[in-house]
């Protein structure tokens, strides 16, 4: 049954990648402003980070189970709304409503998967989730790209609906024994759980701290990365193999024997080491001047993002009960949210040129990395007092 909960996790990533080539073409075909066509691209991020604390506090409440569910019929809903929006005013309402809705999804169903990963294998469990988060990012864009340019958006967001909607279905008939199995087990009381209990605990800070740079890194890479190419006169495919290149990479590490390493190494020093790997890969692309350095930089990202996605999810599972997890991965999603647009944003504002905003993000992932050693220390010492 986790397998499915992978579905699903792959098809909740797809539909979020699917729309990066095609949300700004069809707001502009709609007649959207520069400014409106913006902000419907950003306000999906906005309405799905809301959408992920909610979600965290109901799954906790509800069970994991619940929430998914009727996440999944109400963003299968959400998707076959696309068809009714024929203006850009319109189209803004329906991505907030989208945003929202998708929202509520990822954490409920990391939670799901969390619950049942705890243990001596969590490590190569949340691994094999990333490597469906991987290839969703993979497929998303290639698949939306190439069919968009023969039937248009409106039929892509209602293809992801009707998935949506199966899915759905079919989570009831899978996921439902399973759940009522956890219940009778008496899977409850995260309800009181002190949101400030989990901003004061350092693995939970640390987990926060490399979700929302790990996206950070990816809205300053989205952002930059095609300036660089086409800086060196290669065209939009090369920006493309570049992005497939570091997705692969992580893939293979993810499904590969390498996997078992999230098993056998403590996840503050894997997540520390991802995220100096990611930093180091940022430093090379700010100097890299040919093509075979460009990809040299995205294989080192590549490795470092492997590294990052696993460390994380571990150190949320080990730094968190299972009644209160639910709350716990809907900030941590809210913050690859915020973490995308942060990234993107600072960059754009600050207008330092794509050598500028790799050096910046390259020194800040960097720092973090020293943060998460420096907890590290500090949790060894304590054990040495103790």
């Amino acid at each position: 049954m986790q397998y499915f909960v992978y579905l699903i996790v792959f098809f909740s990533f797809y539909d979020l990648f699917s729309q990066l080539p095609i949300m700004s073409p069809h707001a502009l075909a709609l007649g959207a402003t520069p400014f409106v066509t913006g902000l419907v691209v950003g306000i999906y991020s906005f309405a799905n980070t809301v959408g992920n604390v909610i979600s965290g506090f109901v799954t906790d409440r509800r069970g994991p189970f619940l929430v998914l569910i009727t996440a999944l019929f109400l963003s299968a809903g959400a998707l076959f709304l696309y068809g009714f929006a024929g203006n850009p005013e319109t189209l803004l309402a329906v991505r907030v409503v989208h945003g929202f809705m998708e929202g509520l999804i990822v954490p409920a169903a990391f939670t799901f998967i969390a619950n049942r990963a705890e243990g001596s294998k969590r490590g190569r469990k949340v691994a094999l989730s990333g490597a469906f988060v991987g290839l969703a990012a993979i497929a998303g864009p290639a698949v939306s790209g190439i069919l968009a340019s023969k039937t248009g958006a409106t039929f892509i967001m209602t293809a992801n609906g009707a998935v949506m909607l199966v899915l759905a279905i079919l989570a009831i008939v899978f996921l439902r024994s399973n759940a009522a199995k956890r219940q009778s087990g008496g899977e409850s009381g995260g309800t009181h759980y002190p949101v400030h209990n989990l901003f004061s605990n350092p693995g939970v800070m640390r987990a926060f701290a490399g979700a929302f740079f790990l996206m950070f890194s990816q809205g300053v890479l989205a952002l930059v990365l095609p300036l660089k190419v086409e800086a060196l006169d290669f065209d939009t495919k090369t920006s493309g193999m570049l992005l497939s290149v570091f997705g692969l990479v992580a893939i293979l590490i993810f499904v590969l024997p390498t996997n078992r390493l999230f098993d056998k190494l403590r996840p503050m020093k894997t997540l520390a080491f991802g995220m100096a790997v990611m930093g180091g890969s940022m430093l090379l692309l700010s100097v890299s001047d040919d093509i075979s350095s460009l990809y040299g930089s995205m294989v080192l990202y590549g490795s470092g993002f492997a590294f990052l996605f696993p460390s994380i999810n571990s150190l949320l599972i080990d730094s968190t009960e299972a009644e209160h997890r639910g709350k716990a991965y809907g900030y941590f999603y809210a913050f690859f949210s915020i973490g995308v647009v942060a990234g993107s944003g600072l960059i754009g504002l600050l207008d330092i040129g794509f050598k500028g905003a790799f050096l910046l993000t390259g020194f800040v992932m960097l720092a973090v990395a020293f943060y998460v050693i420096t907890g590290l220390f500090g949790v060894r010492k304590a054990r040495e007092a103790s």
